[in-house]
């Protein structure tokens, strides 16, 4: 059997279980080859009951002390069970799996391996595997089990056995690293290196296989914005744009003056855009920093002078919030352009009116999600496309977006701080502006980083901010291991604490496993402060702002990446009340405590990123992930910015020497490259 060959030929796949992979990606027998573990179950000898750690996964034996029990309604049962051993006893809960009753009951030593969380000071294991007989664990000890990202219907063990089977299909001439790399930089040979990726020996052993398909991933990722940018270069500005009186006018008219961080990056917008060249640039702005009223300009700098620009947000909620705002705006400082929003779930009707105004002309802005390209809607005249960092547009999408005209210029948005050595290298396809100062009228935020014995002490803080008229943010990690617990772990939090928090106040629940609107509902409901907090996992890290969201409290903040974490604080601090951060962790290492004292110390971004890429090491492999910069499969740019750099460095060897990737020896790195274009330059997508 062939990589090329489509999944459904291998053994046990039929039709339904094929359109379940095709959802995940995974047309090809290669395709499942480079769909990679999330992570690991690592299973290791039992621990006592008097020695499991709090927020870590825990394996313990013991036997059953007491009565099992079942409480709760027949949509919520939970069963109650006591382990003891010699060292003490622990609480373990199930949800909606009464059965456990009659099968654990029959006494014997059994083996429980789940996450011990602390639940009004006590320590509860909650929803664990059982092993039962005792014996059933010895067959996964000291194993490393791979979890895979899964869809509704998709079970972990399916992807396992086509693995398993697709492994017979290893071909060495499938390798895409060009000769002499494997040798220079000591990789793992590619066929040891696809076998230990997915059921790797040891630790070690997937050390190395990951190194090598990082380094990979990088390189065909530069490869391709090296390309790209190539492309863009030859583009030529078809659009003329003068000076409007208006725009200073209404900097003139702000109840505020931009910083010198903004006025400077906004002069190198409006030198882009009145250049010679279409402009493909990126703004790096710290959370709060000012970057929309800067891409606000830029529109004002394109509707002004008689053409189109279009906003695109991630989220309907978000697009709804940018259209308010600047339908707001262009009305208080009487401008004279019109504002349309466009997003997929308006009704047929609404969508005709927009594309009728989109068409004509009559509509100057444009906001919406990703409907901007996928509707149907036609520019008159689109002159600008202003996205974030999770819509990377393109040459295919700039065309879609032009339509028969211009190619329109790209203004990029990121409230992510990156180092600049490495946002040079990923985002090798625009030039970069940095907003590094922070507006004089922001309230800095105040951090602490405490252990969970605070937490009553800050759901009493809490109650206190709402009975003020503010509001509040809970955010809980995804759980890993499982992700059908994602959402029960969330809801189970929230029920909990709405008991604490009682009638007078409403405590709503949001999870990545809900459907868009589902969120885009709760989001609004949070904007309109029906509900005052809001527990939530990392979906929030990309929401609307909320100025009267107060306080955020993260739980387990060991376990996020020091970026990620000061992506989620920014969700405060929005508006003109003090605002807060409570940091909570659970693990008492000295490690952790200097890393989220970084936090605690400071605000600034930029220098939390920079302390971020000090800190994480090449050991850290199983730990924490960093999310919202670049979703690659296997890479992070903080634990791997050697990597980065080093292959960014043999992406222009290669360049250099064979600038269209035509020779032999790159033949399969082109091969892969032009298959994978569009999702490499869109790795989020639209």
């Amino acid at each position: 059997m062939k990589e090329t060959e489509r999944i459904g030929s291998l053994k046990g796949i039929g039709e339904k279980t094929e359109k379940l992979f095709q959802k995940v990606g995974v047309e090809t027998v290669g395709d499942i080859l480079r769909y990679y573990p999330r992570a690991f179950e690592i299973f290791e000898e039992p621990v006592p009951v008097g020695n499991v750690e709090e927020g870590k996964i825990n394996t313990v034996a013991g036997k059953v002390f007491g009565r099992i029990q079942v409480s709760g309604n027949t949509k919520m049962q939970v069963t109650t069970l006591y382990l003891k051993d010699l060292t003490g006893t622990l609480k373990v809960i199930w949800f909606r799996m009464p059965f456990l009753r009659n099968t654990l009951g029959k006494g014997g030593m059994l083996i429980l391996r789940g996450r011990v969380i602390r639940k009004k000071d006590t320590l509860v294991m909650e929803h664990p595997e059982v092993y039962y007989p005792a014996a059933k664990y010895e067959e996964k000890l000291h194993t490393m089990q791979p979890v895979y990202p899964l869809t509704a219907g998709l079970t972990n063990n399916a992807v396992i056995k086509a693995v398993r089977q697709a492994l017979d299909c290893v071909n060495p001439n499938t390798d895409i690293l060009p000769e002499g790399l494997e040798e220079k930089y000591h990789f793992m040979s590619y066929e040891g290196a696809v076998l230990n990726i997915h059921f790797p020996e040891d630790k070690e052993h997937f050390a190395a296989a990951r190194e090598r398909f990082v380094f990979e991933e990088f390189l065909v990722f530069i490869l391709s914005l090296r390309q790209m940018k190539g492309t863009q270069n030859r583009a030529k500005n078809g659009f003329h744009f003068s000076d409007q009186p208006k725009i200073s006018g209404f900097l003139k008219a702000l109840p505020y003056q931009l910083t010198d961080a903004q006025m400077k990056v906004w002069g190198e917008i409006r030198a882009d855009m009145q250049g010679e060249h279409v402009m493909s640039r990126l703004v790096q702005g710290d959370v709060g920093s000012g970057k929309t009223v800067i891409a606000f300009l830029a529109l004002l700098l394109a509707g002004l002078n008689g053409y189109q620009g279009a906003l695109m947000a991630p989220t309907e909620v978000l697009a709804r919030q940018h259209y308010e705002n600047i339908s707001g705006m262009l009305e208080t400082y009487g401008l004279p352009l019109k504002a349309e929003l466009l997003t997929g779930s308006m009704t047929p009707a609404q969508k005709r009116g927009a594309y009728e105004r989109i068409q004509s002309g009559e509509a100057s802005v444009i906001i919406g999600t990703h409907a901007l390209i996928q509707e149907k809607a036609v520019y008159r005249e689109l002159a600008l496309v202003v996205t974030d960092e999770q819509h990377r547009f393109g040459v295919r999408q700039r065309e879609a977006l032009a339509g028969k005209g211009a190619m329109p210029h790209i203004l990029v948005m990121s409230a992510t701080p990156i180092p600049r050595t490495l946002a040079i290298i990923l985002y090798g396809d625009l030039d970069i502006s940095v907003i590094d100062e922070m507006p004089k009228n922001r309230l800095p935020i105040k951090n602490c980083v405490v252990d969970t014995g605070y937490r009553e002490k800050a759901y009493a803080f809490m109650e206190k901010q709402v009975a003020q008229g503010r509001q509040c943010y809970v955010i809980c990690p995804m759980v890993e291991e499982s992700e059908s617990l994602e959402a029960e772990n969330v809801m189970d939090y929230s029920q909990t604490l709405q008991e604490e928090m009682g009638n007078g106040v409403c405590v709503g629940c949001l999870h990545g496993k809900m459907k868009q609107q589902e969120k885009d509902e709760i989001m609004d409901a949070f904007g309109r402060n029906e509900i005052q907090i809001l527990v939530s996992t990392t979906v929030v890290e990309v929401g609307i702002d909320v100025p009267n969201a107060t306080v955020i409290m993260i739980e387990n903040a060991e376990r996020f990446g020091l970026a990620q974490l000061h992506q989620l604080r920014g969700r405060v601090g929005r508006g003109k009340h003090q605002s807060y951060c409570i940091f909570m962790s659970a693990s008492k290492s000295e490690e952790t405590k200097e890393r989220l004292d970084i936090l605690n110390r400071s605000n600034d971004g930029f220098f939390i990123a920079g302390e971020d890429l000090r800190l994480r090491g090449p050991g850290d492999l199983f730990g924490i992930r960093q999310s919202g910069i670049l979703d690659f499969k296997v890479a992070d740019v903080f634990q791997d910015a050697k990597v980065l750099k080093n292959a960014s460095e043999e992406a222009s060897e290669i360049l250099k020497e064979d600038p269209e990737l035509a020779q032999p020896c790159h033949a399969g790195l082109k091969r892969y490259i032009d298959s994978k274009i569009q999702e490499i330059m869109l790795e989020t997508t639209l």
